[in-house]
């Protein structure tokens, strides 16, 4: 069964077609790397998505009430500034909330998931700080954990690893592919095309208001099509540890 449906999908802006026809479906133990340049509108469709911005045409999460969408997909936003001054457990501890009732005390079950979160981004020195008081890379994964906890079959993000530094890109990226084999998935939007090439199960490429291409990394990193999307030329070299992309010239 899809975690996602997405059929004929349209979103105008400000009097401008952000994007227009789409239609994807999304389904268990998938890591779907969402690309394309500045303004393409991968924040838009994860958005319209979720049924946060005005559309045409259907998604079956937009379609589901707040409490039911809340324990379907956990969405982490772009924007991510820790303004309360509580603890990193508390904040991880918020992903729990769509699945406790009303002033319910946190039950041992759900205090596991809070505890495998923080463990998965590698933050139990960081449990009892301040949230607000992290720096910006280890906010980030405070978030990432909270949207763990929340423990959903589906996990869209919007530039979860932007900030972090490379050791903690990679190790996110994995978690990722960790809840993929356990058969959910995730949909996380990225710059880093190394990173989509070697942690992606599929890539969707948003390029001049639709959606160019869809499928394995391979057969979406082309040369013709990184030309034609980002006006740049790729290197593409299949290795002992896995396939590396890098992104080498601006071509006209």
């Amino acid at each position: 069964m899809s975690l996602l449906s997405v059929t004929d999908m349209s979103v105008t802006l400000r009097q401008r077609e952000v994007f227009k026809g789409l239609s994807f479906d999304v389904e268990p133990g998938e890591v779907i790397g969402l690309i394309g340049a500045n303004g393409a509108g991968k924040t838009t469709l994860m958005r319209a998505c979720l049924g946060l911005l005005p559309h045409t045409g259907r998604s079956t999460l937009a379609e589901l009430g707040a409490g039911a969408r809340a324990r379907a997909v956990a969405w982490m936003p772009q924007a991510r500034e820790i303004a309360w001054p509580i603890s990193v457990e508390r904040l991880v501890a918020l992903g729990r909330l769509p699945h406790l009732a009303m002033g319910q005390k946190m039950p041992p079950q759900d205090q596991a998931h809070v505890d495998a979160a923080i463990a998965r981004l590698d933050l139990d020195a960081f449990r009892e700080r301040a949230a607000s008081r992290l720096s910006g890379g280890e906010q980030a994964r405070a978030l990432i954990a909270r949207a763990l906890a929340q423990d959903t079959p589906l996990l869209m993000a919007d530039e979860p690893i932007a900030g972090l530094d490379p050791a903690h890109q990679i190790a996110t990226m994995k978690v990722f592919g960790d809840l993929a084999a356990e058969g959910r998935s995730v949909m996380v939007s990225l710059h880093d095309l190394g990173l989509a090439a070697r942690h992606c199960s599929r890539v969707m490429l948003l390029a001049k208001g639709r959606l160019l291409a869809d499928g394995a990394p391979r057969d979406v990193l082309t040369p013709p099509l990184m030309a034609e999307a980002f006006g740049i030329s790729v290197w593409h070299q299949d290795t002992d540890q896995g396939p590396v992309f890098q992104a080498m010239e601006v071509v006209s």
